[in-house]
């Protein structure tokens, strides 16, 4: 299914907590999709039309060859990208900075970022002094691109917070969409509302459209589902059943790595 409405990209670079972009950004009734750095190209990125784009962290090290990377046209779009992490390092790089190896001023785990300008992005923080966050990195930023600013340090990351606020790119160091950083939040709020998103999208109305896409794309054929009792073939398998009904029909493939008694679960619950 095509969603056509407004619509936020995430380009994964492989954190584990990639997931947790979308989660937050959902909850903020926006349409957003996680796609792997792999699959952006210029015609993805044409052809998907994102209204804001989200670079996640991950494991890799910019300074390393051949380390992950998106095409230069994610900041040739016009429209605002936010770099999260990893997606900061990357962002700095493509765009003229430096980033460098640790050397004492990895962080890992809470810290403490402290206000040096004010920005749209961090509306509602810094309101009783320093606010805490997760950092995670082993390299940092050590020179920013031209027309980039400093907003925010931390005692080991001093570009903890940075943009060019003429074009809408942020950057930020920490991961604001885990727990430990308590007013992340916020900062995906004020992402979306520079980013002109109206904020009215639901899991309903996507429940709807996915349902009539199925009957769209199905007719009056019938179907044949894969269902191993995970949340992705599950999901699936319910989706086509209240779409076409008794036109589909399920075979449970028990793989042997299901929870105790859960394949009897499968089988009970399943549409025949």
């Amino acid at each position: 299914m095509e969603y056509t409405h407004e619509k936020l990209l995430i380009i994964d670079f492989g954190s584990q907590v990639t997931q947790l972009i979308a989660r937050r950004l959902r909850e903020l009734n926006v349409y957003c999709e996680i796609h792997p750095f792999q699959k952006i190209t210029n015609s993805f990125l044409k052809n998907f039309a994102p209204k804001a784009v989200i670079l996640s962290g991950g494991p890799a090290s910019v300074i390393d060859e051949g380390s992950p990377c998106p095409p230069m046209s994610v900041f040739e779009m016009g429209v605002p990208v936010l770099g999260i992490c990893y997606g900061q390092q990357v962002m700095m790089k493509c765009l003229g900075g430096e980033v460098e190896r640790g050397h004492g001023t990895a962080e890992f785990g809470r810290a403490y970022v402290s206000q040096k300008d004010k920005l749209p992005l961090l509306d509602g923080w810094f309101s009783s002094g320093d606010e805490q966050v997760w950092m995670s990195h082993g390299d940092h930023v050590s020179a920013i691109p031209p027309g980039f600013e400093v907003f925010a340090t931390s005692p080991n990351a001093p570009f903890a917070v940075t943009a060019d606020p003429v074009t809408e790119f942020y950057a930020v160091q920490f991961h604001p969409e885990v727990h430990h950083t308590p007013k992340g939040a916020i900062l995906f709020q004020n992402f979306i509302k520079q980013a002109g998103f109206s904020g009215d999208w639901t899991m309903g109305t996507y429940h709807e459209q996915a349902i009539q896409a199925i009957r769209d794309q199905v007719g009056t054929e019938k179907v044949i589902c894969g269902l191993s009792g995970g949340v992705d073939s599950s999901v699936a398998a319910v989706l086509i059943h209240e779409a076409i009904g008794d036109q589909l029909t399920c075979v449970f493939v028990d793989h042997g790595l299901l929870r105790r008694g859960e394949s009897d679960e499968v089988i009970k619950h399943v549409p025949r």
